[in-house]
């Protein structure tokens, strides 16, 4: 089946399909403006969105480190010491997306590139010496790791010699689609995402390498928010549904009702939430909210810093106003959740808490 005829869902579809992707856009076109408005934090908040993209898509995996025991990790990296299978695959994923966002322009989506990405995404996993970077020589399927340690196959995948004709084709077809633009790249993406995983080419690690591509295809259609705020986490919070969609999708392949409208909607969705969610994040400290005064605002910019300052380091960077009046912006500023405080007492201090997690 031609993988246009799987986008020819029902008129229900289109209109939530075309009401996504119009959230997503709106936001797209303020970005621009938000990303040079809000730059002396957006360094910290993408190394914040990178920890939970390795967190979530190593867990949606099977992995059981928090992603506070990622940023451990990460600190303290010590590529000898990698013993766990959880840790490898974690320095694998971080060396991977570091490599797609800082490249990701020079990143062709071809079948060498894939290879390349999927070497160092296993590079660190010693299980996969004999795997990584190539195709699949034996069969395998999609199975969804729950908490407790359970499995359940979702569908089974392309058979092993066909991998290399179904994989040159999609790669084709999407390159083609995002060059002649006549369907919109969300769902080009949305697309690729969903045949990969159904082909799944890959011995190991196809999951992670469906998030990394999705991560890359999206920055190089320039949708560069995503860098600072995760995909992978928003997939994670949905994982049940995930998978509902894939599945539900997956059971007719191969034949005419192969139609993938509800899992476009699941991925649009996911998309719409970020957009959503990173608003939100800067809106709170943004420089055109009437619920700041200027004298508030100062406060804010002094704790962007990432030190975190008590209320005499606030009183001697503000000298011409009053500590008593400081301390009641302090007050403010936590309230509406802009800062969080730190201590209690004379060992009370406050950090700028645009990264909290929502």
């Amino acid at each position: 089946m031609n993988i246009n005829d799987k986008l020819n869902w029902d008129f229900t579809t289109t209109q939530k399909v075309l009401s996504q992707i119009s959230t997503v856009e709106k936001f797209q076109g303020k970005w621009e403006v938000l990303e040079r408005s809000e730059t002396s934090f957006l360094k910290e908040l993408r190394h914040i969105a990178t920890i939970q993209s390795i967190g979530s898509s190593t867990r949606i995996e099977g992995s059981r480190l928090s992603d506070e025991d990622v940023r451990k990790l990460l600190k303290n990296i010590q590529i000898n010491d990698l013993k766990t299978r959880d840790d490898q695959e974690v320095i694998g994923y971080w060396e991977t997306l570091e490599l797609i966002l800082e490249n990701a322009a020079d990143i062709p989506l071809s079948e060498r590139f894939i290879f390349q990405l999927h070497a160092l995404l296993l590079k660190y996993s010693d299980k996969d010496d004999r795997s990584r970077g190539a195709y699949k020589n034996l069969p395998n399927r999609v199975v969804a790791t729950y908490p407790d340690g359970s499995e359940k196959t979702i569908f089974d995948t392309t058979a092993p010699h066909l991998v290399q004709k179904e994989m040159s084709e999609l790669i084709e077809w999407t390159n083609y689609s995002l060059t002649n633009q006549t369907i919109h790249p969300l769902i080009i993406i949305a697309t690729f995402v969903y045949e990969f995983l159904s082909i799944h080419p890959f011995h190991d690690g196809n999951g992670r390498m469906s998030r990394l591509l999705t991560t890359l295809l999206l920055v190089k259609q320039n949708y560069y928010f995503v860098q600072y705020v995760s995909f992978e986490h928003a997939i994670e919070d949905h994982k049940k549904e995930y998978y509902q969609k894939l599945m539900e999708c997956q059971s007719k392949r191969g034949t005419e009702r192969e139609l993938i409208g509800s899992w476009v909607v699941f991925f649009l969705d996911r998309m719409k939430a970020l957009s959503i969610r990173l608003e939100e994040k800067l809106s709170r400290v943004s420089y055109n909210g009437e619920y700041l005064t200027d004298r508030q605002k100062q406060i804010v910019e002094l704790l962007k810093s990432g030190v975190a300052m008590k209320l005499g380091d606030v009183s001697r960077a503000l000298p011409e106003f009053s500590i008593h009046t400081l301390k009641k912006d302090l007050q403010k500023l936590l309230e509406l959740q802009i800062i969080q405080k730190m201590g209690n007492g004379k060992g009370t201090s406050y950090r700028f808490d645009i990264l909290k997690d929502d």
